[in-house]
């Protein structure tokens, strides 16, 4: 029996949220179906237990490895498994789940069944994106999370939500197609394998390189987003309910950015060395294109909403600096963007369930209506522009410090979006919990509860957690970064000096 869990750990954590589906049709009544769903997603936590408890930190391969030969005649095959690039992403999806659906218990009034079966859906399908090693799997998997995410926009999303949800699909389905192309290309360049990790261990021809580059980096350039492919996010995350939106910024966006690390790089080294001054810049601009934007927002989410696509920026200029700093910045950062990104989207929609108002001018005085709540906004907030000490400073600051090595020209302005984090971030807050009540409905807002405290304490923790304490988070990146930069530098001495030391 332990054999048969240990074989096919990740097999079994992809499958658990679609047995929750399965069980969900035998449920009547709403808490029930809550519940339900709670404890599958639970389970998937326990799963994730067991696999960072036997996660072999000093390995810079794949782990927990679990193939099956699905299409010999195409060689494509299900193929699972973790390494240092992939396992974070896979303990942010398994993490931020549960906390989506207690944070929605009493904020969806119809069909909350069907909800409940998308929440569950997108957490199997993204543990099967992070943890693919076949090509064609990967991309069925990516397509098919476009279906569940546009339902949750328009079954369940603001008036605005027809023209975000259909704005997200095409979009999505824009940057689908590259990939499709691209796979497809590099299936029949790489000797008609769909197995990720022969097609990485081959070598292409520079030519080759910067068009299959081109279209990878496109795909997840909409993903990411960059500008000035950016304009379906503010929409997408304004109009969807809070726990859609903390599923599309804490996982769904890490998706360009894993892409970036396990393609772009993997597979195409020489394409992205003579692509990455441009990248970077891009990735400065994003930060601070974003940042400014943020700074003219009436509207919450809209507000964090860009506020996500510039600190996405950093994840972008941590993949391009080439060491290892760098590199750990950017897969620290995703989860730490998710963590905190997810946490502020998930308050939001506390507020919004009070007041059914998204408008900064509709609040204010958060302070003596909800004192409880106003100690996590706030460090939800700071911890979202970097104060030292929160998860956010570990990740940024090791960027910034990798950014230093070779490209020290855009440190200074990238610090300048840390900068207008901080303005548009306090600005906000001086509106909506400083001060008095705006409004009567702002005046007679109630505390957090016990639910609405138990869906954001988790995640304030771990921005303690990753901020106070970020060695063990960093050890998980340690072997597969360095085996990394030795697959970009071609020297194996250099990758070991490049090598993070561990506080």
């Amino acid at each position: 029996m332990t054999d048969l869990l240990t074989d096919h750990l990740l097999s079994w954590m992809i499958a658990t949220p679609f047995l929750g589906i399965v069980a969900l049709a035998f449920v009547r009544d709403r808490e029930w179906m809550y519940r339900t769903a709670l404890v599958a997603s639970l389970l998937d936590v326990v799963f994730a237990i067991v696999l960072w408890a036997g996660f072999d930190f000093a390995n810079p391969g794949m782990q927990f490895v679990d193939r099956t030969s699905q299409l010999p005649t195409f060689h494509i095959q299900y193929a699972v498994g973790v390494d240092g690039i992939s396992i974070l992403l896979v303990l942010l999806t398994v993490l931020l789940c549960p906390m989506c659906i207690v944070g929605s218990w009493r904020s969806i009034p119809t069909r909350p069944k069907a909800f409940l079966r998308l929440i569950l859906f997108v957490e199997g399908a993204m543990l099967l994106v992070f943890s693919a090693l076949d090509l064609f799997l990967f991309f069925m998997v990516w397509e098919t999370i476009t279906i569940p995410t546009y339902f949750l926009i328009m079954l369940w999303g603001g008036p605005g939500r027809f023209a975000a949800g259909l704005k997200f699909v095409l979009y999505n389905l824009t940057g689908g197609l590259l990939l499709l192309i691209a796979i497809l290309g590099l299936y029949l360049e790489g000797g008609q394998t769909f197995d990720m990790l022969a097609l990485a261990g081959q070598s292409y021809s520079s030519s080759t390189q910067i068009w299959f580059f081109a279209a990878f980096f496109l795909a997840l350039a909409i993903k990411l987003p960059l500008p000035p492919f950016h304009s379906w996010i503010p929409e997408a995350y304004a109009e969807a309910p809070a726990a859609g939106s903390a599923l599309l910024t804490g996982i769904l966006l890490k998706m360009g950015g894993y892409g970036l690390l396990r393609f772009c790089l993997s597979m195409f080294p020489d394409a992205a060395a003579t692509f990455a001054p441009i990248i970077i810049w891009w990735a400065v601009l994003s930060i601070l294109y974003a940042g400014a934007l943020a700074l003219a927002q009436s509207d919450l989410k809209t507000l964090i909403a860009y506020s996500s696509i510039s600190h996405m920026g950093f994840v972008i200029l941590g993949v391009f600096v080439f060491n290892s700093q760098g590199l750990q910045g950017a897969i620290l950062q995703m989860f730490n963007h998710g963590v905190t990104m997810g946490g502020l989207f998930l308050a939001v929609g506390q507020l919004y369930d009070r007041t059914h108002s998204r408008a900064i001018r509709d609040y204010g005085g958060l302070h003596l209506t909800m004192p409880r709540f106003t100690a996590l906004w706030l460090l939800f907030v700071i911890a979202s522009f970097g104060l030292p000490g929160t998860s956010t400073f570990v990740g940024e600051f090791l960027v910034l410090v990798g950014a230093a090595d070779d490209h020290l020209a855009v440190v200074l302005p990238a610090m300048g979006g840390v900068v207008l984090a901080a303005v548009y971030m306090i600005w906000m807050v001086q509106r909506v919990v400083l001060g008095q009540p705006q409004t009567a409905a702002a005046s007679r807002l109630q505390d957090a509860g016990l639910r609405e405290m138990v869906t954001l304490v988790p995640l304030a923790v771990l921005v303690f957690w990753v901020g106070l304490y970020p060695a063990p988070w960093m050890a998980m990146t340690e072997a597969s970064v360095t085996q990394l930069i030795q697959h970009l530098t071609g020297d194996p001495v250099l990758a070991t000096l490049q090598t993070v030391p561990q506080p």
